[in-house]
């Protein structure tokens, strides 16, 4: 075996014996550092061991066979070390199962000398004191060789011979005895305290109603003192109700009224107010349309008269300058051809009058034409008429005989020749 730390469970503890150790080392549930050779290490087991522990067919102390059956729980100390030193002592080296048997068979021997000494009414009737006679007497041997005797129980009782049983019969006779005497006695005692009952209660019944009647008539005159009082509470009370209702009718009138001279006036300010509204959206609706309406129609019947006052005048100014160019135009061609004339007449000194009125006649239907030809060419004319004379077309050709008409004069001023004279001649 090899030097090295040696461990062991909380179940178990090691013995260390050998060098540096005049007595064993014993370690608990841990761990220590072992020599080979010089040194050896054991273990004993500390689990707790279960024991039955049987007694079959002992005598009592009276003499009577009976069977135990006992549990007992045990285990080597190991937090004592002395205990732990004693058991090592006893067991180390011995198997559990060897520990197990040696602690059955102690605990048997105790058990049986326990039974042997006590009677059967006694083991049974008080199975904690049995058990505590065992426990100590076992613990007391075990001690000695480290062992705890952690506790021990009484489990069963048996017996072959019926002793129990004729116990239990017995017990059983003297119970249902007992019973019977005492279900008769607390009959009697039921029937006893039932009469006495009945006698007390006939009594109070007399004497209470003794009382009831005295009670009523006293309740009876209270009552009727009572009901005077609260009739004339109640009189008063409803004559109080009465005027109450009375004021509180005529004080809603009264608020009626004026919640409805106060609903009137709200009805007539809603009225003004919808008058106001309604003269408001006349106005917006009708009359300042109206007013817009005429005072548009107004300004575009000034408008259009104005417009067609500025379109005569316009016309008439155009044919007035139109007329004046027009003028200008045949005057100015009449003084060239006044000219012409003049170098013929020069030239034809001694013309004769069939001459002169050959070429009038072939001048003023060129001038005719010439005058004519500007009111051809107009698309629209416009005469403004003072309202006397001629209009329309037989005007219009007034003015142009008129301006042919004054072609002699117009001859004569430029040339001196009066056309007219010479025509006649």
């Amino acid at each position: 075996m090899s030097c090295g730390f040696v461990t062991c469970g909380p179940n178990e503890a090691l013995v260390v014996s050998g060098c540096c150790y005049s007595k064993p080392l014993l370690v608990p549930g841990g761990r220590v550092f072992v020599w080979p050779i010089v040194q050896q290490v054991q273990k004993i087991s500390l689990n707790t061991m279960t024991l039955q522990v049987e007694s079959p067919t002992v005598y009592t102390s009276q003499g009577v066979p009976i069977s135990v059956t006992g549990i007992a729980q045990v285990k080597i100390q190991g937090q004592n070390e002395e205990m732990l030193s004693t058991a090592c002592e006893q067991f180390l080296g011995k198997s559990e199962e060897e520990i197990h048997g040696i602690a059955l068979v102690t605990l048997e021997g105790h058990q049986r000398a326990i039974m042997g000494s006590m009677t059967v009414e006694e083991i049974y009737k008080d199975r904690k004191k049995f058990s505590k006679k065992v426990f100590e007497v076992a613990s007391s041997d075990l001690v000695n060789m480290g062992i705890t005797v952690v506790s021990y129980t009484l489990k069963d009782i048996r017996d072959e011979e019926g002793y129990l049983k004729a116990l239990g019969m017995a017990r059983t006779a003297e119970v249902k005895r007992d019973a019977r005497i005492g279900e008769a006695e607390a009959r009697r005692d039921a029937q006893i305290r039932e009469a006495i009952a009945e006698e007390q209660r006939m009594a109070a019944r007399f004497l209470n109603n003794a009382d009831i009647a005295k009670a009523q008539r006293d309740f009876e005159l209270k009552k009727a003192a009572y009901d005077v009082e609260v009739q004339t509470k109640k009189a008063e009370a409803e004559m109080a109700f009465e005027l109450q209702a009375a004021k509180t009718k005529q004080r809603i009138m009264e608020e009626q009224m004026q919640v409805k001279v106060v609903e009137r006036g709200q009805e007539i300010a809603v009225q003004e107010q919808e008058m106001l509204r309604r003269e408001k959206e006349l106005d917006a609706t009708v009359r300042r349309p109206a007013d817009a309406e005429k005072y548009r129609l107004e300004k575009l019947a000034e408008a259009n008269k104005l417009r067609q006052i500025m379109e005569a005048e316009a016309e008439a100014e155009a044919i007035k300058i139109r007329g004046e160019a027009e003028a200008f135009a045949i005057e100015a061609k009449a003084k060239a051809e006044a000219e012409q004339m003049a170098k013929k007449a020069a030239a034809w000194n001694e013309y004769q009058s069939a001459a002169m009125i050959d070429m009038m006649l072939d001048t003023i239907p060129k001038v005719a034409a010439e005058v004519a030809a500007p009111l051809s060419q107009a698309k629209k004319i416009t005469m403004v008429s003072s309202g006397t004379g001629t209009v329309g077309a037989e005007k219009l050709t007034e003015e142009v005989f008129n301006i042919v008409t004054r072609v002699p004069q117009l001859v004569k001023n430029l040339t001196g020749v009066d056309i007219s004279i010479h025509a006649a001649a």
